[in-house]
């Protein structure tokens, strides 16, 4: 007898909704099928709608109107603005759709404790796209510290090196740019680290401190002469690494590489060709000096957290690095390990033994999508939704969330308020 495939409807058809989600259901056509979409562009509705053949009927120009629908699905994706989750989250959970929740769950945690309530009265299944977890990577790093390969943890230090491409694109220019719409870049951001630290070790935050700031990407620092926009002739145009041309058209003299051009542009126009990109910059968003771009969230920041046994964890969050990579050294009482993300490389120092090295590359061959998170993510949502047997461990849940948005937003609020240590006993509310 043939399996039930699980039917979903996807809120928000933007790089995540569309590229990742949408088109990753394709890897598992055995499992599950689009049959709904919502987008306040009618050009990406229709053009999902043609790819995936969703009549008409399916198609809705925004979350709020799809929602509103009698129940069109097994479950929904959620993949809107950080500001528009929770809103959206409950009405369709109180219509009885599982949810895959974009993070953050939100800036609001308010918002986060109501949403867990609904989910629980409603009997419903939610799982919030920490994708780290699920990578072959840190599924790897997870065994071996479960091992007790280097004895108890002691201490971290964990990077993200979030490339400077990137944090102009997203956190200058693109969506996620100002707090006060968004979300605070550590949350926004780094909520993935916060994750996967408190996954990996297994350990509570009690407190945290952290400083950051926007140091670089304001109006002072632009030099004389700078013009508004990249494209209106600026004199510095040849220097600078964030000129928008280097950054969205391919083949330009010390341009990102093609693989991120590409990403970027679909980002910009669902038809990148040279004359849509260029409209793009000379109109939109992502043509504007990185100096003039009205963004106020941070370009580094560090956050120190002491963990409820004592435990000591080092995080920092750059947007000044050439890669866009994950650092982590993890020291224990019997050795240390340092694993490299971009290198996929776990090395094994015990003391008193000879360096062992894990190579990721020989365990899978699938790093797209956050090192081959999205789509393994995606399959476990899948199963999780359909009822099968999943990882219990590694399964995002929101109370499971919760903790990585507890430690973020504590890490924001003593960064405003000069480094102050703040208790995490205080933002959870006991």
């Amino acid at each position: 007898m043939e399996r039930k495939k699980l039917k979903v409807a996807i809120a928000g058809l933007g790089h995540r909704g569309k590229d990742i989600y949408a088109y990753g259901t394709k890897k598992f056509p055995e499992l599950v099928e689009v049959i709904a979409i919502a987008d306040t562009d009618p050009e990406r509705v229709k053009l999902v709608a043609e790819e995936f053949g969703i009549c008409e009927e399916y198609c809705f120009s925004s979350a709020e109107e799809m929602i509103a629908h009698e129940k069109l699905a097994d479950a929904m994706f959620i993949c809107t603005q950080d500001r528009q989750h929770v809103r959206q989250a409950i009405p369709a959970l109180e219509k009885g759709y599982d949810l895959l929740l974009e993070k953050p769950i939100s800036p609001d945690l308010s918002e986060c404790r109501e949403i867990i309530k609904v989910a629980k009265r409603c009997g419903r299944k939610v799982l919030v796209s920490h994708v780290l977890r699920y990578t072959v990577f840190y599924q790897e790093l997870k065994k071996l510290l479960d091992e007790k390969k280097i004895g108890e943890i002691i201490s971290i230090q964990a990077s993200e090196n979030v490339g400077y491409w990137h944090q102009a694109h997203s956190f200058v220019r693109g969506n996620w740019n100002n707090s006060d719409v968004t979300s605070p870049m550590i949350l926004q951001k780094c909520c993935h680290d916060m994750d996967i630290l408190t996954w990996l070790t297994g350990k509570t935050c009690r407190k945290v401190s952290s400083f950051g700031s926007t140091s670089y990407f304001k109006p002072e620092k632009a030099k004389e002469g700078t013009p508004q926009r990249c494209t209106d002739g600026c004199p510095y145009q040849k220097e600078c690494p964030y000129d928008a041309e280097k950054i969205y058209l391919p083949n330009r003299e010390h341009g990102v590489p093609e693989e991120i051009t590409k990403w970027f542009d679909l980002v910009l126009t669902l038809d990148p060709t040279e004359e849509n990109i260029y409209e793009q910059l000379r109109k939109g968003p992502y043509g504007k000096c990185v100096f003039y771009s009205d963004n106020n969230v941070v370009d580094h920041q560090v956050v120190n957290m002491v963990m409820t046994d004592g435990t000591t964890i080092n995080f920092t969050m750059c947007g000044f690095t050439h890669e866009n990579a994950r650092y982590t050294r993890i020291m224990g009482t019997e050795g240390e390990i340092v694993a490299n993300m971009e290198s996929n490389r776990i090395e094994i120092y015990r003391f008193g033994y000879e360096p062992e090295v894990i190579d990721i590359t020989k365990l899978t061959s699938d790093f797209s999508g956050h090192g081959g998170g999205d789509l393994l993510m995606l399959k476990e949502f899948i199963h999780y939704a359909l009822g099968d047997e999943v990882r219990t461990n590694t399964i995002t849940t929101l109370e499971q969330s919760m903790e990585s948005h507890f430690i973020a937003w504590a890490a924001e609020i003593s960064r405003l308020q000069d480094g102050v240590a703040v208790t995490l006993d205080e933002i959870r509310g006991k």
